[in-house]
């Protein structure tokens, strides 16, 4: 019997992507510049939205970095960040010298609480720290309450740093996440719905912003004819060879999309007469998710099993899956600073699990995942 490693999200090539690395080897464009990183920009803001500008960077977590700079981010200030989250949304905070302030998740799409959000601001305030910005996520694909969040931080004042690493491809009221926000961050690591390797995008709505996004990620070079700095730059930049991995991974996006969507209704189908297994999926029809990952909550006490259990019964066939993040607050590293909110991230993470996601998952594959499951939840399908 096949027991080749099944993983839980891993990188899908189409073909085409070695095209244009051929081109870039072929015209001598290996350098962090090039047709690629332009022609990758251009597709990602046809795919946008016409109103928005992008830059190519090497990460997710560095197009968070600028961003909080652009800003105006500096050491001392408070920057709000959702708890249940990945530490890349939290650590560039800590980059910068601010501190961040973290707030739990509401349970309908798992991501930043608009109520524990306003509570939140109006504690800082009143201890003479408004916030600087928030930073909130659309987790696991799942588009955050957007118009909530913008309502909150416009009543106050404060910009939005829109984490949309883990959302290409998703959509709120039928606009695209990585849209919402004043400025907005893509990851697209080889782990997420389509990859460059490793790389990300800063998404803007101006000009100007987009402007100093290219100085800064260019280690901040003044127009000079030789090497002048008036600011801190920083190395930032995606290469055209990267860069060409993505221009031929968005040319099957879509189909990515549908087959990670295909992946969250096969688990959906085995869950839906378990009443002690929730599978995670959009709460209402304005919530369109890509479903980068697929994650199911286990009501333990009724099962009398724990994720953990499942986890190492997928472990011992070679199939790889992954608790739910550990929320900021609960992290070693982050654990002294504010939190605003209930139990809701603690509860996810402790009775939560993602399953094999990938968009190249065989039906040799789906069968090694489903007989796991049909024994380790007694399913007889």
């Amino acid at each position: 019997m096949d027991n080749t490693k099944i993983w839980l999200s891993s990188p899908h090539m189409g073909g085409n992507e070695q095209h244009y690395i051929k081109e870039a080897f072929d015209t001598n464009w290996v350098a962090p510049l090039g047709p690629n990183v332009t022609g990758f920009e251009e597709d990602l803001e046809q795919f946008l939205s016409d109103e928005v500008q992008v830059v190519a960077l090497s990460s997710g977590t560095a197009a968070i970095h600028l961003g909080l700079i652009l800003l105006g981010v500096q050491a001392g200030d408070e920057v709000i960040c959702q708890s249940f989250t990945f530490s890349a949304s939290a650590n560039p905070i800590r980059y910068l010298g601010a501190t961040p302030v973290f707030i739990d998740s509401e349970s309908e799409t798992w991501n930043m609480c608009p109520n524990a959000l306003e509570v939140a601001i109006i504690d800082r305030i009143k201890k003479g720290k408004k916030p600087k910005a928030i930073i909130p996520v659309h987790l696991y694909g799942m588009p955050y309450k957007v118009d909530e969040v913008r309502i909150v931080a416009d009543k106050y004042g404060i910009p939005i740093l829109e984490d949309s690493a883990e959302a290409l491809g998703s959509t709120y009221k039928g606009k695209k996440c990585g849209t919402f926000g004043d400025i907005a961050a893509l990851s697209f690591n080889g782990n997420k719905i389509i990859t460059t390797s490793g790389g990300g995008a800063l998404v803007s709505h101006s000009n100007t912003i987009k402007n100093k996004t290219l100085f800064l990620a260019t280690q901040a070079r003044d127009n000079a004819p030789h090497y002048q700095h008036s600011e801190i730059g920083y190395n930032y930049r995606l290469s055209n060879i990267s860069a060409g991995i993505g221009r031929g991974q968005m040319e099957i996006l879509e189909k990515h999309i549908g087959l990670r969507r295909a992946m969250n209704h096969f688990y959906s189908d085995i869950f839906k007469d378990l009443q002690h297994v929730k599978v995670f999926q959009e709460p209402t029809s304005d919530l369109f998710s890509n479903h980068w990952l697929t994650c199911i909550v286990i009501n333990s006490a009724l099962l009398g099993k724990t994720t953990e259990d499942l986890r190492i019964a997928l472990s011992k066939e070679n199939i790889e899956s992954r608790p739910l993040w550990k929320p900021m607050h609960l992290q070693p590293i982050f654990e002294k600073y504010p939190y605003y909110g209930g139990n809701v991230s603690e509860q996810l993470f402790e009775n939560g699990l993602c399953l094999p996601s990938s968009s190249n998952l065989t039906e040799s594959d789906k069968n090694r995942i489903l007989e796991v499951l049909k024994r380790f939840f007694s399913l007889n399908l």
